[in-house]
């Protein structure tokens, strides 16, 4: 069974057991035949005719609340398994292709409005823009470099970014040996060790969220976001399942579809790290289009 069918089944209440169902018919008999009176007036509508046939039985049966003795244990799927059964669908999910690879980002700001910033990127750098910042009109950016694509302190081509390693302790190094090499800066000045195992973990976030990545480089960072101790199941959620991340970060994944409906934080094609500030974090889709806006 692997990791998509193993949640499926977490998360579909299970059918009692033909013991469980036996064991409550002869419950339900012996009450009938010298129980109290309060309950046979209660279920003395069942019995039509001569006797008491198995069908009403049945029928009492899935009336009656169970015992606590005979329940099904109840199945707890922990955020790890959420993580690796969208790390499976992904990895399965069609690849997709277009001109322009479109992100959009919606937070709540109030009890009727939201704030939009989407964006759309050409492999070769150029970009457009829509956000508070250009009155909601698309509007065309200077170009990027030829590296327009963001692992927070780290810019990649599309080829490089397809080409991330498909292992998990693997991708993790690579970021990990690239941020070491990064020239970013904080306003603090170069990055502490805390601050690039920090860039590392959102970079992690943004391959399953907001890049172009390959499914397989997105089911690699799916697995080593679940390696990471603390992660937390917050349950069925709009757009999925809920999760909390460490550092306290959030995410909506689907894990029928490997795809992240919901964040707390993004990168922007600019590398720069936002936050929302709804606690329950902002809707988001990224995919390619062949359709720029007017």
């Amino acid at each position: 069974m692997n990791d998509l069918q193993t949640l499926r089944a977490a998360l579909t209440p299970d059918e009692p057991s033909q013991d469980v169902v036996d064991r409550s018919r002869h419950r339900l008999q012996n009450r009938i035949r010298g129980g109290r009176a309060s309950f046979r007036r209660r279920t003395g509508w069942l019995i039509a005719g001569a006797g008491f046939t198995a069908a009403a039985a049945a029928v009492a049966i899935a009336v009656m609340p169970a015992a606590p003795v005979d329940s099904p244990p109840v199945q707890t799927v922990s955020g790890q398994e959420i993580l690796l059964a969208a790390a499976t669908a992904a990895e399965r999910s069609p690849e997709g292709a277009g001109t322009y690879w479109h992100v959009k980002v919606t937070e709540a700001d109030g009890a009727a409005a939201s704030i939009e910033y989407e964006y759309w990127i050409k492999p070769d750098g150029q970009s457009w823009m829509r956000g508070a910042k250009t009155g909601g009109k698309v509007t065309q950016l200077a170009t990027l470099s030829a590296t327009p694509f963001s692992l927070v302190a780290v810019d990649l081509t599309l080829e490089q970014l397809r080409a991330l390693p498909t292992d998990p302790d693997a991708l993790k190094a690579w970021i990990a040996d690239a941020l070491e090499r990064s020239d970013a800066r904080t306003s603090a000045g170069e990055l502490t060790a805390s601050d690039r195992e920090r860039a590392a973990f959102q970079s992690l976030i943004s391959l399953v969220s907001t890049l172009p990545a390959t499914p397989e480089v997105r089911a690699t960072a799916f697995r080593a976001i679940a390696s990471h101790p603390g992660v937390q199941n917050l349950g069925t959620v709009p757009g999925g399942q809920g999760l909390v991340l460490p550092e306290g970060e959030r995410l909506v994944v689907d894990p029928a579809t490997g795809r992240v409906n919901g964040t707390s934080l993004f990168i922007t094609m600019e590398g720069a790290v936002y936050r929302a500030a709804d606690p329950a974090g902002a809707k988001i889709t990224a995919e390619w289009t062949d359709t720029l806006p007017a």
